[in-house]
């Protein structure tokens, strides 16, 4: 199962990293899941986003984020309306599932999940760039005008969990504070219910480095229910609860930043339907296939990563960057041509499309730059269409096991 996300983080003077890591996160391959949509009154499912520097660049504008969209979400502890807080700057993530908090960013006081003995429950989520530890805690999470109740969450790098494990830290760096993880959160809304799924829940398929019981003696690796873990908050919403929408603008060239709108559900209202898009069944794990120059890859539709990241393996191919070894350096901008396809077995849709791939040390050389179309680097064996695919486009991601008017989950359309 791969692992929480292939996020990364061209952040200008920090590290970055352009391939995906795998394990268990982004899928669930869960059952049990409510193929029903709950019929109510319409409630707000619009949530604006805002491609920006991020929360960090109040560090200095070293800790300027690039091709990131951020939100803010309410999180109340469950059943309170006084206990309650918005937090902003969270990374909005079609990659994962599940949000997570930095604790230094949080003031609201949320119970903590704990286990048969009483012992604090953590969570090693890994991603391309590093991991994030902490942990779990539950909280109702409002966002525009939904809400998921009672929700398992992920607090990062709490002092009551002060130790990293050595099965989770070998795994990456700690992204416990703001210069490191460039966000205040991250908003997983990807295509899985939960973050880990079958595999956290035996013993004999346990994902090792995933949930922990956290006695005073320290942490060790356990299995979880599947209502326990981290959960995608849309899933949970009462209602809109199939999928979300990306809707930003199209972005030419390199600029300070665009908004644009998260929105909630699938065909549950008159603002979601499909259109025209084209729907690519995936696997169990989100993914579908690209075919590039006569052979395909393994890919994904991933906003939590910054760039479009994929191998150009040919003689004639583009080159890398000779500093920023991690970004494509073309004399001239690129338009490239793939062909995506549903994965097997699934509905049998294909489409040609094409995006840009522009000089990476030109698009990143102003600090202040946010907003960036053409950002692309090399990655073995994948296509991972990160934020810059989104630009002009309206991209859908459908929740497994959610009925739809293009299907049941999962699936993606654009």
């Amino acid at each position: 199962m791969r692992k929480a996300s292939a996020r990364v983080f061209p952040v200008l003077f920090l590290a970055f990293a352009s391939i995906a890591l795998f394990g268990c996160g982004s899928s669930s391959g869960s059952a049990n899941v409510s193929q029903a949509q709950t019929t109510t009154a319409p409630v707000s499912n619009v949530q604006p986003i805002s491609v920006n520097v991020g929360p960090a660049s109040a560090l200095g504008s070293s800790f300027n984020y690039v091709d990131g969209a951020f939100t803010s979400v309410t999180v109340c502890a469950p059943s309170s309306t006084t206990n309650c807080q918005t937090i902003s700057g969270i990374l909005v993530d079609t990659g994962s599932s599940g949000l997570r908090i930095l604790s230094s960013a949080l003031s609201a006081s949320l119970p903590a999940q704990t286990d048969g003995n009483g012992n604090p429950m953590g969570e090693c989520a890994v991603f391309a760039d590093g991991v994030t530890w902490g942990a779990v805690a539950t909280a109702d999470v409002k966002i525009a005008g939904e809400q998921a109740s009672s929700l398992p969450v992920q607090i990062i790098g709490p002092a009551s969990l002060p130790t990293v494990p050595a099965d989770c830290s070998s795994q990456g760096q700690p992204e416990d504070n703001l210069a490191n993880l460039g966000a205040n959160g991250l908003l997983g809304i990807g295509q899985s219910v939960q973050d880990c799924g079958a595999d956290c829940v035996s013993a004999g398929t346990l994902s090792q480095g995933t949930y922990y019981s956290c006695p005073a003696s320290g942490c060790v690796d356990t299995t979880e229910s599947l209502a326990r873990q981290v959960q995608n908050p849309v899933a949970s919403f009462t209602t809109d609860n199939n999928g979300v929408i990306v809707e930003l603008p199209a972005v030419t060239g390199a600029g300070a930043g665009v908004s644009g709108s998260l929105i909630f559900g699938i065909g549950t209202q008159a603002n979601n339907g499909l259109g025209g898009a084209t729907v690519f069944g995936t696997d169990q794990f989100g993914d579908f296939s690209t075919t590039y120059k006569g052979t395909p890859y393994m890919s994904f539709l991933d906003s939590g990563s910054n760039g479009i990241y994929f191998l150009d393996a040919t003689a004639t191919g583009l080159p890398v960057c000779l500093d920023l070894t991690f970004l494509y350096c073309p004399a001239s901008a690129q338009t490239i041509s793939v062909t995506d396809n549903a994965e097997a077995g699934t509905n049998g849709a294909s489409a040609a499309t094409s995006f840009l791939v522009s000089n990476g040390d030109f698009l990143v050389s102003n600090v202040n730059n946010a907003a960036v179309n053409g950002l692309a680097g090399p990655s073995p064996g994948m296509f991972d269409f990160g934020l810059p695919f989104f630009f002009g486009r309206n991209v859908y991601s459908a929740i497994e096991g959610k009925s739809t008017p293009g299907g049941t989950g999962p699936y993606l359309a654009y």
